[in-house]
């Protein structure tokens, strides 16, 4: 599966938006984020209205930029928090289509992107963010199987980039020898993937097809990597779940029991790599 075009993630960038919009109207900013404890609801929105309003610039500058100071934010009253919120995801949209998604954005730890990086990257934290105001809202969260599987790939992606190291130095704990995770969707439309922890780091490759075996270890899986035909029969640990559950699983938003997920093998491994790419 390739990454989506732009207008489809512009579309979800303003999808989810207007989804998290909808759950934090009218809230008690003070109220408890269960899934990120170290935010009240306030923080949650500022967070993502900031980041919007941050990549817009970076795309209409072609310039990294500091990361903008919460503290000084100002979303206005809660029934105000959904046109705020809605305004920013607008003007991410906006500055990606005055400039041009090819537009490359200067990036300190990547290189040069991209505009159309900025339109992904903001999709997936606000839909995960999205996720964590329904859930803190007891509200349901659904996401398209095509966003949820690209927010997993694209998440592999970044957690598995040379220059991650530099932002998160814990990634180095990922290192193995060999051991594998492969996370499978019951939908039999969206490929799996399977994760390697080498002694250079861990890398992730996607799986032809989701026609896999439960089998965790001496399966053979129909299923096998773009690059390289890797088959992920055999894998170290098993993690099987809708493609959203699967995503909410990877982002730690729901642990794979609340998912409902099916985790066969080496419980320690799926563990292990939770542990290591918490942000």
């Amino acid at each position: 599966m390739s990454t989506p075009e732009p207008a489809r993630l512009a579309e979800g960038l303003r999808e989810h938006t207007a989804g998290m919009a909808a759950a934090v109207a009218g809230r008690d900013p003070a109220g408890p984020v269960p899934t990120c404890p170290q935010w009240r609801l306030r923080d949650l929105v500022v967070h993502v209205g900031e980041a919007h309003r941050w990549a817009a610039d970076m795309v209409r500058t072609g310039t990294a930029r500091e990361t903008p100071d919460a503290a000084a934010a100002e979303p206005g009253a809660p029934d105000e928090w959904p046109a705020w919120l809605e305004a920013g995801a607008r003007e991410l949209t906006d500055a990606v289509g005055a400039e041009g998604p090819e537009k490359l954005v200067n990036m300190v730890f990547l290189g040069p992107r991209p505009a159309a990086f900025w339109l992904r990257r903001m999709l997936h934290d606000t839909s995960v963010h999205h996720a964590d105001a329904a859930l803190a809202a007891g509200l349901p969260f659904e996401i398209a199987a095509d966003l949820a599987a690209d927010g997993i790939g694209e998440w592999l992606e970044l957690m598995t980039a040379p220059a991650a190291l530099k932002i998160k130095p814990e990634l180095a704990e990922l290192r193995g020898g060999g051991e594998t995770l492969a996370l499978r969707p019951e939908e039999r439309t969206v490929p799996g993937w399977l994760i390697t922890m080498t002694p250079e780091g861990p890398r992730a490759s996607r799986a032809t097809d989701s026609t896999t075996d439960d089998s965790a270890t001496g399966g053979t899986d129909r299923g096998s990597a773009d690059t390289g035909g890797t088959d992920t029969g055999g894998a170290s640990a098993v993690v099987r779940a809708p493609v959203r559950e699967l995503l909410l699983v990877l982002s730690r938003r729901l642990s794979p029991e609340k998912a409902g997920a099916k985790v066969t093998g080496e419980r320690a491994v799926l563990d292990h790599w939770l542990t290591h790419t918490a942000f």
